[in-house]
């Protein structure tokens, strides 16, 4: 008797939590403030309806197409270097057949997954900072100094290399899975027929984790106006903002910042908006091309 009434209250909770949120874009459409209400609930229905005045203000803003491109390109270096080192660590991890080994090369990356940004940070700046251990060893050879998180030319290289150090480990596990679901007999009928190793990666292994792939890759596009905002905001500083600052930094700074929570509104419903049409898209182009999709 009690399942269904738990079942019953979930749902309500959940679409509580909707209406909500709903509820909550309405900020992007009024001159939100805080202060105009008895609670911040009751300021957005106290604050003055601009309709779309910070959408203008947002795409007048001078800084909005600097912020736009950073993203864009950080997150495409993302998806060109790092999304395919999964894949292929997934591959090489299957073919090693002593257990120990693997245990231990498993081990090696996922750890790295576990340490937060700022422990992160820690690690690399003691590697790559302005005396660090690089650094240090380059200036006794006689080179100059790089200066990894202050050189605007070094600095995404920086962002691309750690994102994909902390991350891969876990995005292994999801296409060993895929590995896992292949047919062993597949393996056994190419061996029969004098198939290599190479060979049956190419015509099994690959084929059989294309599904995940696309799906891997679909939501991975969805998500391109997306950064990691954590990874970028422990990392950055005012030097480099001319090419690291990203949309959920610059909301970050002129919503908390400023206390302008109505264009960091628009800014968040803009970046919404853009992750559907991309998802939708990214869909449709792969249903078309390579028949997979994931509706």
């Amino acid at each position: 008797m009690g399942e269904p009434g738990g079942r019953h209250f979930v749902g309500c909770a959940g679409a509580v939590r909707a209406v909500g949120y709903y509820y909550g874009i309405l900020i992007a459409f009024k001159d939100y403030n805080i202060f105009a209400g008895n609670n911040p609930i009751d300021a957005i229905a106290a604050s003055e309806w601009v309709g779309f005045s910070w959408f203008q203000k947002l795409f007048n803003n001078s800084q909005f197409l600097t912020v736009l491109r950073n993203t864009l390109i950080i997150n495409f270096l993302k998806i060109v270097w790092v999304f395919p080192i999964p894949i292929m660590a997934a591959i090489m991890l299957n073919e090693i057949r002593h257990k120990v080994y693997r245990k231990l090369c498993q081990t090696a990356i996922y750890v790295p997954y576990f340490f937060s940004w700022v422990v992160i940070y820690g690690i690399f700046y003691s590697l790559l900072g302005t005396n660090g251990i690089v650094n240090s060893l380059l200036s006794f050879l006689g080179f100059e100094k790089i200066g990894f998180f202050t050189d605007t030319s070094v600095f995404r290289s920086l962002l691309v290399f750690t994102e994909g150090w902390k991350t891969v480990g876990y995005n292994t596990i999801i296409f060993l899975a895929a590995i896992t679901s292949i047919d062993v007999g597949l393996y056994e009928a190419a061996r029969v027929d004098g198939a290599n190793k190479w060979q049956q990666i190419w015509n099994i292994t690959l084929p059989g984790m294309l599904p995940t792939i696309v799906m891997m890759l679909i939501l991975r596009v969805g998500h391109i106006l997306d950064n990691s905002f954590e990874q970028i905001l422990v990392f950055y500083n005012s030097i480099v903002y001319e090419v690291a600052d990203v949309i959920q930094t610059f909301v970050y700074r002129i919503g908390i910042g400023q206390m302008n929570f109505s264009l960091s509104a628009a800014m968040g419903l803009f970046n919404s908006i853009v992750a559907f049409i991309l998802i939708v898209g990214a869909n449709a182009v792969s249903k078309k091309l390579l028949h997979r999709s994931i509706w």
